[in-house]
């Protein structure tokens, strides 16, 4: 299993691009956050994400009859809005992310690069949205293996923008044949700082989220999974 290594080498890539992979980081993070955030807090929204919180931790019956009425369509459409962007958002972290991992140098304008192509990039989350959850009728397992399955569709893209969306979700369930487990187990590997940053996020008393631990472990991660992209490539190649 290659983790250890990938995992050596974001963070050697961490320290030879500081500090300024880190202040896009840092932007990326609080782009994402404030995103989050306004979707529960618009007005027309925020109302109705409170009624469903309560009913959730009450341990009532769950009712969606409240969260109806309590939404107002301006609030729902920019939250809509801003859902839908974030996949978006997310590509231009994984452009920056994998120019740094190439050696190409990532910069503050790779944050962008996902509006070069949005529409192909809200086509492509739709329908691994859409193909992730008809497996996951069959079962929870056969779900997560299709999530994994289509995992490289965006790395794909950024690296050839011609390609449709169909070409990217078929060439990324090739690039992830007999590599599904080793992703996965390169994912659990950062279980024990995903539990540190929740902890941490829900002990301050913020009335929003304070991703502490998210300024290291977001860009310590995202290097690593595009560090990973590239060794599928050249196992292919080979």
């Amino acid at each position: 299993m290659p983790g250890p290594e990938l995992k050596s080498g974001a963070r050697k890539l961490m320290r030879d691009n500081a500090p300024k992979f880190f202040i896009i980081s840092i932007i990326f993070i609080v782009i994402g956050t404030l995103m989050s955030e306004l979707q529960f807090r618009l007005p027309g929204t925020s109302k109705a994400y409170d009624q469903l919180v309560q009913q959730i931790t009450s341990g009532g019956q769950l009712s969606l009859d409240p969260l109806y009425s309590d939404l107002r369509p301006p609030g729902f459409a920019l939250a809509f809005l801003l859902w839908l962007m974030r996949p978006v958002i997310d590509v231009g972290y994984m452009s920056c992310c994998l120019k740094t991992a190439r050696g190409q140098g990532g910069n503050y304008k790779d944050l962008l690069d996902g509006f070069l192509f949005f529409g192909k990039i809200i086509l492509i989350w739709l329908m691994v949205t859409i193909l992730t959850a008809l497996w996951s009728l069959l079962f929870i397992f056969p779900g997560i293996v299709a999530a994994y399955r289509y995992r490289q569709a965006y790395y794909i893209l950024l690296d050839a923008p011609e390609k449709g969306v169909f070409r990217c979700i078929r060439e990324s369930k090739q690039l992830m044949a007999g590599n599904k487990l080793d992703l996965f187990l390169l994912d659990l590997s950062f279980l024990g700082w995903f539990l540190l940053d929740f902890a941490v996020t829900a002990a301050i008393p913020a009335p929003f989220s304070v991703p502490i631990v998210s300024l290291y472990l977001t860009p310590y991660i995202s290097l690593t999974r595009a560090a990973y992209y590239d060794r599928l490539l050249k196992k292919l190649v080979v």
